[in-house]
């Protein structure tokens, strides 16, 4: 048994490594040959891998050559279709210059033929020259008349024709407007005229004063009239002091002075002290009173009127025209009936009857300033109207009242019509003060246009002008030769009957306070 087991164990040692041996030589000969084909497959793939890369490599050089021999194509191409362009433009600039050169031509011959015709017309022309003025001194030697004459004849047959052609027309259109609007236009007039009554009385240029008794003659007249010379002096209006009881006469054409020292005088009298420095201070007041007094005239003028939004130096200047005239008609009252006769035919013709009560009272507010200011009252009025930013109708309007310009709105066409109406009521003006207050305001704007000249007055009803002269500027032996030139200067651009009488005044005067 112990043989056996140790037979075994020894068969066991025997067959244990040689086994072992017999494995790993198996083992190995199983990876060599793994290995062998691992090889071979490495082997087959790199092949086919370099057969793949030489393909892809011919077909990227087959691409390039495409490209390459594409873009060739493209760049001939392109080459052939500039140079085939750049033939074209010069050609093209052949042509031009061809062209260019045949005009050339042509100028230059045009220019030697106008050369030739300007030379023929100027012969021509000189050739008409005498044969006309031969013509001229042949008919004025057959009719006796020189060529003045002659064409004096005919344009005075000219003028009579066009006068006649004129009045035919105008008399065929008038009487075929009549036919169509007067019946209508008479219903709207009375109408309105009725509706509108207002009190029309001629205004005159003085103002009367009572006095308490016949000694304050005295005391207003002064020593030497010193008194008197001072209060004309300072409001430019005359004092006629005449037999006429307890009472004093003031004349002076512009209504605001002769209210400013009416109103002075009235104080003066109250207060009883009666001085040229009381004289100074009470017409200092009375003019402030009348500032005041003009400003709520022209805004009573607006209530009265229905009129809002008005820039307040045009309310000022409406009060201002209730101290001006025109043909004896107070300018504000006039202005107001225009305004309502205005708003009255604006709502019968259906228009805006606010906006023509406006145009109404403006159309005249050139007057308020015509007296201090160059150009007539239509032109200042609407300069007026445009400074104080006023609707282009109202300035229409103003402008268009007198038949200055066109009017361009039914309004300006109401608010002309309306001042026809108010001018031409029975009582209304009075022609003789228009041209007389004309011709005082002539006669201060001539002696205010000589040099030196500070204020200047027109009193005794135009008889005499005042003229105060800066002292510093008119010596006394100046005096002489500008009273004379004032004169001359009277003569040559006004008439008036009488005579005028010019009183030029230096005045020095030196003012201190005793403290």
């Amino acid at each position: 048994m112990l043989y056996t087991i140790i037979g075994v164990i020894l068969a066991l040692a025997v067959s244990i490594p040689a086994t072992f041996v017999m494995t790993s030589n198996y083992r190995k000969k199983q990876m060599d040959l793994k290995i062998g084909n691992a090889e071979e497959k490495a082997r087959a793939i790199i092949d086919e891998a370099l057969t793949v890369a030489e393909a892809k490599k011919r077909e990227a050089l087959l691409e390039v050559k495409e490209e390459s021999i594409k873009t060739r194509n493209d760049l001939e191409k392109e080459i052939r279709d500039r140079r085939n362009e750049v033939q074209r433009n010069e050609r093209r600039v052949q042509q031009k210059e061809e062209a260019i050169d045949r005009k050339t031509d042509a100028l230059e011959r045009k220019e030697q033929s106008l050369s030739s015709k300007e030379e023929s017309l100027r012969k021509q022309k000189e050739e008409v020259t005498r044969l006309t003025a031969e013509r001229i001194q042949e008919l004025e030697r057959i009719s006796g008349l020189t060529s003045e004459q002659a064409k004096e004849y005919l344009l005075k047959t000219l003028e009579e024709d066009v006068r006649h052609d004129s009045a035919v027309m105008i008399k065929e259109i008038e009487a075929q407007a009549k036919e169509e609007a007067d019946k209508k236009a008479r219903e709207y007039v009375i109408g309105a005229i009725q509706r509108c009554a207002a009190e029309h009385v001629a205004e005159s240029t003085i103002s009367v004063v009572q006095l308490p008794s016949d000694d304050m003659k005295g005391r207003i007249i002064g020593r030497e009239g010193r008194n008197i010379r001072t209060l004309e002096t300072m409001t430019g209006v005359d004092l006629i002091i005449d037999d006429t009881p307890e009472a004093v006469v003031i004349s002076g054409f512009d209504p605001v002075r002769r209210e400013v020292a009416r109103i002075a005088l009235e104080k003066l009298i109250v207060d009883g002290r009666i001085h040229p420095a009381r004289i100074e201070e009470m017409v200092e007041k009375a003019q402030k009173e009348v500032d005041a007094k003009i400003k709520e005239e022209g805004e009573a003028a607006t209530l009265e009127v229905g009129v809002h939004g008005i820039h307040p130096e045009l309310v000022r200047l409406l009060g201002r025209m209730r101290y001006r005239t025109s043909y004896g008609q107070n300018v504000l009252k006039h202005s107001i009936e225009v305004a309502l006769l205005s708003g009255i035919l604006a709502g019968e013709l259906g228009l805006d009857v606010r906006m023509a009560k406006r145009a109404g009272l403006l159309h005249d507010i050139g007057k308020a300033v015509d007296h201090d200011m160059e150009g007539s009252h239509v032109q200042l009025g609407a300069e007026l109207c445009r400074k104080y930013k006023e609707s282009p109708i109202v300035i229409n309007a103003v402008e268009s009242h007198h038949g200055d310009v066109e009017p361009t709105n039914l309004i300006s066409c109401i608010v002309q019509a309306a001042d026809t109406i108010s001018a031409a009521r029975p009582g209304a003006r009075r022609e003789t003060l228009e041209t007389y207050t004309t011709r005082l305001n002539q006669l201060e704007e001539i002696t205010n246009s000589f040099k030196g000249v500070s204020n200047s007055y027109a009193i005794q009803a135009g008889r005499e002008v005042r003229v105060m002269v800066v002292p510093e500027q008119i010596t006394d032996a100046d005096m002489v030769l500008l009273a004379r030139d004032i004169s001359k200067k009277i003569e040559g651009e006004m008439e008036y009957p009488g005579q005028i009488k010019v009183s030029v005044i230096r005045e020095s005067r030196v003012t201190d306070y005793a403290k």
